[in-house]
């Protein structure tokens, strides 16, 4: 079993920055992936930016150039750094850990918005 525990979501003003946290605790394995995904009012879950153990990176196109995913592999945590913020990137973001073969881990979520 895996945990994750989320942090640093907030109120910001358009422009803005933030940084999220995430701490993955349990039985973690070598091989996996870890990211982001975020959910507005109404819309679908969408995934946000992804790390792999391997260091391979995945962001979607509305973030690419404003958000930067990172991972402190020591302390199995991943950070998703969020620059240029807009009110469209609004949302509630969760955590994820995704390893081959299983179900995702999923985090609380964390309220992201973005309004002056």
């Amino acid at each position: 079993q895996v945990q994750l525990v989320e942090s640093g979501g907030g109120l910001v003003q358009p422009g803005g920055s933030l940084r999220l946290s995430c701490a993955a605790s349990g039985s973690i394995l070598s091989l996996n992936v870890m990211g982001w995904y975020r959910q507005a009012p109404g819309k679908a879950r969408e995934l946000v930016a992804s790390l792999s153990s391997g260091s391979r990176t995945n962001y979607a196109d509305f973030v690419k150039g404003r958000f930067t995913i990172s991972r402190d592999s020591t302390e199995n945590t991943v950070y998703l750094t969020m620059n240029s913020l807009k009110p469209e990137d609004t949302a509630v973001y969760y955590c994820f850990y995704a390893t081959a073969g299983n179900r995702n881990t999923w985090g609380q979520g964390t309220q992201v918005t973005v309004s002056s």
